[in-house]
């Protein structure tokens, strides 16, 4: 299967299955498909089964992250498809950086948001802790 002419992978790459990679990343495989048919991911394939190499781990990985922080698919796809394989990756890290910094700033104002509801509910459940022991 490591065969380059059937997978477009250097032989010596290790080759990953798409339950390998569901199983590790706790995904399902209904969600690697779709991230295959928005472009996010581009497994080879050997017959009918969908091969993905190290790059589309890392992509996975980036993916993941940017769905945990907030991103979108449409952004993170922006982001990765920025990637230079030659090494001249300055676009994609100036894009990153600046997406990654507003995003920083939305989930900062979310946090105080919930720090404030959390503080709101503090004094209404001792209100009610009160209101509860003097009817005792």
């Amino acid at each position: 299967m490591n065969d380059m002419s059937e997978t477009g992978a250097n032989q010596d790459e290790p080759l990953y299955k798409i339950g390998d990679l569901a199983q590790e990343f706790g995904v399902t495989l209904r969600t690697l498909r779709f991230y295959e048919d928005k472009g996010l991911l581009k497994p080879t394939r050997a017959g009918v089964t969908r091969l993905f190499t190290k790059r589309d781990r890392a992509r996975l990985k980036l993916i993941l992250l940017g769905k945990r922080v907030g991103f979108s698919l449409t952004e993170v796809k922006r982001m990765i498809d920025l990637y230079d394989p030659r090494g001249k990756n300055t676009a994609q890290l100036k894009v990153a950086l600046s997406k990654g910094e507003a995003q920083m700033r939305v989930l900062e104002e979310q946090r105080a948001s919930i720090n404030t509801a959390i503080e709101e509910l503090e004094r209404t459940i001792e209100v009610v802790r009160e209101m509860l022991r003097e009817s005792e």
